[in-house]
């Protein structure tokens, strides 16, 4: 079975390069607030004025290549930099704030870029730091004849894919490729101008570069940065400056809002875009969020080599607990998961692999990871799914998470739903252990919204899985712990096993 969209898009950018887009903004709509956080704001044209100021110092270093590593946590400084990096001709790479330093001394090394503009210093490599309080009263220029260096097929960003067991794979986007993924993140969820958008995903991963940095631009809309993740503070700022697009990204970061006492729909009366993608949403969080804040999430799937491929929306359909249907000129296939060559029929779970004009080429330095990634034009997700016979496609689970036991497949998305179903469990995950007589086993790692007994728990299970999906063990939490990308960390809660 294969799902593919060849819809014309409605809405093209009509722009050669991501650069150009917030010049375009800035000519057009000089005045309104692009960026804004606790203690800063800037209209698109004094956003400009800074990213000229600052891309001249960028110049001033005698760079030996074009990269530009940006060591910088979401904030109006890491905005400002990669804008200023473009207009220097540069090449910005966008760099995990919250690695481990050794993680991110081999990345560096690997990379190997001429400059490194960060709040914080690492050995070997030159520093730029910047303070936005040096921005803020500029002079004046002409936006409308400012050179502009980009060209359609340049690097508009490098990205990392993984990272949290090894070195993170690069990823070079170019401006073509990166303008290909903001017109079908917005055929998707379409806008409307001067939104209020409000991103807690990094902006170094590719759902949050492209809904708070990129995609902001295309409606001259106004992105607020929050100070950190903190739940209550979230919900503030959802409230306080009438968010319309909330880019909240996995069922973890929904979870936690949920969470907050009080929160509900009167409390944020224009919001009305939520986004959800980077994990496989509980249908309980569905229900819960649309019956509490009056708004779905709408599920959609990417991943930092394409992105988005399918996405749940208004016009085209909506099924909850699906991804959706493929956007524009994307093609979908499911194959078999052992030799990845034969094409399943509708209903049949396998892996997915996707091809499309906004994937990358190649992991760059990585033959390997590449041929095994990208074979016969397709990229192969990794991700395990099925598509129905309406076109909808659902992931089961990853590749790499499925459980073997006694022989079967067992995928931790049925045992995670079936817990979730519980009005006492807060959230789940469940991963593999190792096991002498089975091969491997489910173990089930919970948080609590009260007091429950465990028993219960494995009772619920006894009466709705197979006795081989059954988990041996239920271990309960105080919390879940998260990667980076604000994903629940698998590998983190299979150490807790060793």
């Amino acid at each position: 079975m294969y799902l593919v969209c060849n819809s014309v898009m409605e809405t093209s950018t009509k722009h050669s390069d991501v650069l150009n887009l917030l010049l375009y903004a800035a000519i057009n709509n000089p005045k309104v607030i692009y960026c804004k956080s606790s203690k800063h704001e800037f209209t698109y044209e004094q956003f400009v004025f800074a990213c000229i100021k600052l891309s001249k110092q960028i110049k001033k270093n005698n760079l030996r290549n074009r990269y530009v590593g940006i060591l910088l946590p979401n904030s109006i400084s890491f905005l400002l930099t990669y804008f200023a990096v473009l207009l220097s001709g540069n090449t910005p790479a966008l760099l995990n704030y919250l690695l481990p330093n050794t993680a991110l001394e081999k990345l560096l090394d690997n990379l190997q870029p001429s400059l490194v503009i960060s709040d914080k210093e690492l050995s070997n490599y030159e520093f730029l730091t910047v303070k936005i309080e040096d921005y803020l009263d500029l002079e004046t220029s002409n936006i409308e004849k400012l050179d502009n260096p980009c060209s359609d097929y340049d690097v508009g960003a490098i990205l990392f894919s993984g990272g949290t067991t090894g070195i993170p794979k690069q990823v070079n986007h170019s401006h073509q490729c990166i303008l290909s993924m903001v017109e079908r993140m917005e055929w998707g969820w379409p806008t409307k101008s001067n939104e209020k958008w409000l991103v807690v995903a990094p902006f170094t991963h590719i759902y949050g570069f492209l809904t708070g940095v990129t995609n902001p631009l295309l409606r001259y809309g106004t992105v607020f940065i929050p100070d950190a993740f903190e739940p209550t503070l979230i919900v503030e700022k959802l409230c306080s400056e009438r968010i319309t697009v909330f880019g909240g990204g996995p069922p973890a970061i929904y979870q936690a809002l949920l969470s907050v006492d009080k929160f509900e729909k009167k409390l944020v009366p224009k919001l009305r875009v939520c986004p959800g993608g980077g994990a496989p949403f509980p249908m309980a969080v569905h229900k819960i969020w649309q019956d509490r804040i009056g708004v779905p999430i709408y599920e959609g799937y990417g991943m930092t080599e394409i992105a988005p491929i399918s996405v749940n929306t208004v016009e085209k359909g909506t099924k909850l607990g699906s991804v959706g249907k493929a956007v524009p000129d994307t093609r979908i296939e499911i194959v078999d998961i052992e030799t990845g060559k034969q094409v399943l029929s509708a209903g049949e779970t396998g892996e997915i692999r996707v091809k499309g004009p906004h994937m990358m080429s190649e992991y760059v330095g990585n033959k390997k990871e590449t041929t095994q990634t990208i074979k016969d034009g397709f990229i192969y997700t990794g991700d395990i799914g099925v598509i129905d016979n309406k076109g909808f496609l659902s992931i089961t689970d990853r590749k790499k998470d499925v459980i073997f036991v006694k022989g079967f497949n067992v995928f931790p998305r049925e045992i995670e739903e079936e817990l979730m179903s519980l009005p006492n469990v807060a959230s789940v995950c469940v991963v593999a252990k190792q096991d002498d007589r089975s091969g491997e086993t489910p173990v089930a790692f919970i948080t609590l919204k009260s007091q429950l007994d465990v028993s219960m728990l494995k009772k619920h299970c006894e009466e709705t899985l197979l006795p081989y999906k059954v988990p041996s063990d239920f271990i309960v939490l105080e919390s879940l712990p998260l990667t980076p990308a604000k994903k629940i960390d698998r590998a983190a809660l299979k150490n807790k096993l060793i």
